[in-house]
């Protein structure tokens, strides 16, 4: 069987194979340097055992084409009417075409140690975020080590961070739950030099609901982007001496996603205040001034959406418990969505 990609590390090149892409896996990670990996792509390319997925820009239209099952568990209880706990959630993409076309794939936890190792990995944002993180850090520890993070994860309103040393990732959760607390966070990035390989940040509740200003949220958000363009390319790391550490012939971008708010069910909020001020009317506002601020990659910005508004609708009303936070079936779709266009984003920059 053919290899199914070379995997960079910051030490070493890894093997994996099997049909995990097969040239798409070619060089996700996420490392800054290896001179080699063109004429690699090359001498791919040429062979004829290998397929090679050329519509990309068709793919990545595709990843979010997902459906949810629901259905009531085997310990159906009652009591809780309609408690998501009741329910049982499957997703999968809904068109098998765009799973062959772009051998779109679930990921393992081999894949993703594989996929991630060696990375730095950053989330920030909201309670979306955190969730985020959590599903994350569900698909690389085992259950039990999940269970003993998540008191340190949910603590109100801070920050988190965890190195995984069996694949050398670090994962950094950011409490920043304004568009202005991120844009911080991007000029510590500058000044320092450093950047994660992958960021994820995503803000827009917090905001509706203690500001309740639509246009604040689209000037902020035009801040944020104005200061993420300008730290693109990403200029290599410098030391303490001011020596660059790596090859200054080879310069790198983190892969920037940008995590969506998500559908709110209004009747489902679970205060007073949440059911006045975000309803439908004030989302939508919220919703387009995202779009009019060019921060997402479909209108000309850096950031490529990962749509958990269009994922927990596709769940529905069964996926919820208050409205506004979802099943860990819709995140880990997100991330899968998110693994998916690592994967594809790579292998174009190559």
């Amino acid at each position: 069987m053919a290899m199914a990609g070379w995997h960079l590390s910051r030490n070493k090149v890894l093997f994996f194979s099997g049909a995990l892409f097969i040239t798409l896996a070619v060089g996700v990670h996420l490392t800054p340097y290896f001179p080699s990996v063109t004429d690699f792509i090359t001498s791919v390319k040429s062979s004829s055992s290998v397929v090679v997925v050329e519509d990309r820009e068709t793919c990545v239209s595709l990843l979010h084409e997902i459906s949810f099952e629901v259905m009531p568990s085997n310990v159906f209880d009652p009591l809780l009417n309609n408690n998501s706990l009741n329910y049982q959630k499957f997703w999968s993409w809904s068109r098998l075409d765009s799973v062959d076309l772009c051998e779109f794939q679930k990921l393992k936890r081999n894949d993703v140690l594989d996929l991630l190792n060696g990375s730095w990995v950053m989330v920030a944002g909201d309670s979306q975020a955190r969730i985020f993180t959590l599903s994350l850090l569900s698909l690389v520890l085992d259950s039990k080590r999940v269970e003993s993070v998540k008191s340190f994860l949910f603590k109100r309103h801070s920050d988190y961070h965890i190195v995984v040393d069996e694949m050398d990732l670090k994962l950094d959760f950011i409490w920043a739950p304004y568009p202005n607390n991120l844009t911080d966070l991007v000029m510590k990035f500058k000044r320092r030099h450093l950047y994660p390989d992958v960021l994820v940040m995503g803000s827009g509740l917090w905001h509706m609901l203690h500001v309740t200003n639509a246009s604040d949220y689209g000037a902020l958000l035009r801040l944020l982007r104005n200061s993420v363009t300008s730290m693109l390319p990403v200029s290599p790391k410098f030391g303490n001496d001011g020596a660059v550490m790596g090859s200054v012939s080879s310069v790198r971008s983190p892969h920037l996603f940008w995590l969506g708010m998500p559908t709110l069910i209004n009747s489902m909020l679970n205060t007073q205040e949440k059911r006045a001020k975000m309803n439908d009317v004030v989302q939508g506002e919220y919703e387009r001034e995202v779009r009019k601020s060019s921060i997402l990659r479909e209108f000309g910005g850096p950031f490529q959406l990962l749509d958990i508004g269009s994922l927990s609708l596709n769940c529905g009303i069964k996926c919820t418990d208050d409205g506004m936070h979802y099943d860990s079936a819709v995140y880990d779709a997100e991330l899968h969505i998110m693994f998916n266009a690592l994967l594809i984003e790579s292998h174009q920059k190559l």
